[in-house]
């Protein structure tokens, strides 16, 4: 089996190809309709939403996405109720409103926004974001893990000093913007625009 190392080296795009439909094969099959929906969400899709909408898209769908282990989904959507339960919504929809009007290619300007929500860290605004936009990828410990296995990144020393569970904003930055580089990388090596960060960090979630 091909290692991480050698996969994100390969001048071969077929084993990356085969490494990203391998993510799908880590997904339970009772989550499978969510996963494929939420990687087909569009923008739009977010921008027409009105403050329950957004509530219950967070609560029902991304929260459910992203915290599959049921105590984890418990404890983030407690946090998350905060909103509805204090008559709140209309602030987590303001941070909705500025989540579709960002400076896109600040990083850290996105992920500050997106952990302002309840229940969110840097992992789960990571995430929220690399369904909303290409150009972001969602970090948390099994991408930390995977890169670390990969001795000859210049962010080694970083990646080596990170906590995977508990990561912070410099951090989350420095993860993105690996994926953002090798995503770009392969376009250039492949002739491509088919990849994105997100689907570098689907083929280092699959390949841990």
């Amino acid at each position: 089996m091909i290692t991480i190392n050698d996969l994100l080296e390969s001048n071969y795009e077929q084993d990356c190809k085969v490494a990203l439909e391998n993510y799908w094969s880590f997904i339970r099959p009772e989550n499978i309709e969510l996963e494929r929906e939420l990687n087909d969400l569009k923008l739009e899709q977010i921008s027409n939403l009105n403050p329950i909408g957004w509530y219950k898209f967070l609560h029902d769908r991304y929260f459910r996405w992203k915290y599959t282990a049921p105590n984890r989904y418990a404890s983030t959507t407690f946090a998350l109720k905060r909103y509805k339960d204090s008559n709140q919504l209309d602030s987590l929809f303001d941070i909705k409103k500025r989540l579709v009007n960002f400076n896109i290619s600040d990083i850290s300007v996105g992920l500050s926004i997106a952990k302002e929500i309840h229940g969110l860290g840097i992992a789960g605004a990571s995430g929220l974001l690399s369904l909303m936009y290409p150009n972001y990828s969602t970090v948390d410990q099994f991408v930390v893990k995977a890169l670390c296995q990969i001795p000859s990144l210049s962010e080694s020393s970083d990646l080596n000093k990170m906590k995977p569970d508990n990561l912070t904003l410099r951090y989350g930055i420095v993860l993105i913007n690996i994926m953002r580089r090798k995503a770009k990388e392969n376009n250039r090596i492949f002739g491509t625009d088919f990849w994105t960060p997100r689907k570098i960090d689907m083929v280092l979630w699959a390949s841990r």
